[in-house]
């Protein structure tokens, strides 16, 4: 099973090294672990590692929360295998076919943020949705730029396309964490650059 830990961890000589212990101890392969920040005296890390066997993220939470100084701050499945590349394989796919960029975003969005699924919504309707997507969504407020906010039993990813007239959402359950500024500013550069590819071929 791949699980993705959030992590918040001692910026200290040996923090990660403590963690990475735990876990090997537990009989976790550490396949990927991405810093997100480092600030304050302490650094915030998303581990995605395989888990033998079958486990709940509750139960990976309870396994890791006994090391001293860390604090868990989510635990979620994942179906993005780290050295993947999703982010070229995507940007591929839009220049060789612009004209469908902004669907071809929103398919690979959720393997992109570690998320559930992702939809594009215009004007109160949804234009196009990834798998698992809902077949409507009311749309908070939409924000005039990208934001990350809680809503009912989810963590939304807003991310406004204007030059496009749509605003696409990002879905992760509430079991994993809300989306950290790291990965808003990631997405939001992925957009854009998508977004100016698919208007060259309007």
């Amino acid at each position: 099973m791949l699980l993705r830990l959030r992590v918040s961890l001692p910026d200290r000589p040996g923090g990660l090294g403590q963690v990475a212990k735990a876990l090997g101890t537990l009989g976790a392969d550490i396949l990927q672990v991405t810093v997100l920040e480092r600030e304050a005296g302490r650094a915030v890390d998303d581990f995605t590692v395989s888990w033998p066997g079958p486990v709940t993220p509750a139960e990976a939470r309870d396994r890791l929360s006994a090391v001293p100084g860390v604090k868990i701050e989510g635990v979620w499945t994942t179906k993005e295998v780290p050295g993947t590349a999703l982010d070229y394989d995507l940007l591929s796919h839009v220049v060789a076919e612009p004209g469908r960029g902004l669907a071809t975003l929103v398919d690979a969005l959720p393997g992109l943020c570690g998320a559930e699924w992702s939809l594009a919504v215009a004007d109160g309707a949804v234009r196009h949705a990834s798998l698992a997507a809902p077949e409507s969504f009311d749309l908070p407020e939409p924000p005039p730029r990208p934001a990350a906010v809680d809503a009912s039993e989810l963590r939304l990813m807003l991310l406004p396309v204007l030059d496009h007239g749509v605003h696409l959402v990002v879905a992760r359950a509430a079991d994993g964490p809300g989306f950290h500024r790291a990965e808003l500013d990631r997405a939001s550069r992925i957009v854009d650059v998508v977004a100016k590819l698919a208007a060259r071929s309007a």
